[in-house]
């Protein structure tokens, strides 16, 4: 499941940026700023990932 979660957070990522770049050359603030929100989301489920990959490295090292 983490590769679907990593690609799922990957496009939210991109999707946010696109709302982003269409904000700024449509002069739509609101756009703009709901793209940065949704970047910064996308950002962080990323993160999270991240750690739970390290957290699953670390215990089956452990194990060994």
């Amino acid at each position: 499941m983490g590769l679907e979660d990593k690609a799922r957070n990957t496009a939210d990522t991109a999707k946010g940026k696109a709302k982003d770049v269409v904000g700024r050359v449509t002069g739509d603030k609101d756009l703009e700023s709901e793209g940065k929100s949704d970047q910064f989301v996308g950002n962080l489920k990323q993160a999270g990932e991240k750690v739970k990959d390290a957290v699953r490295s670390a215990v089956s090292h452990n194990k060994k």
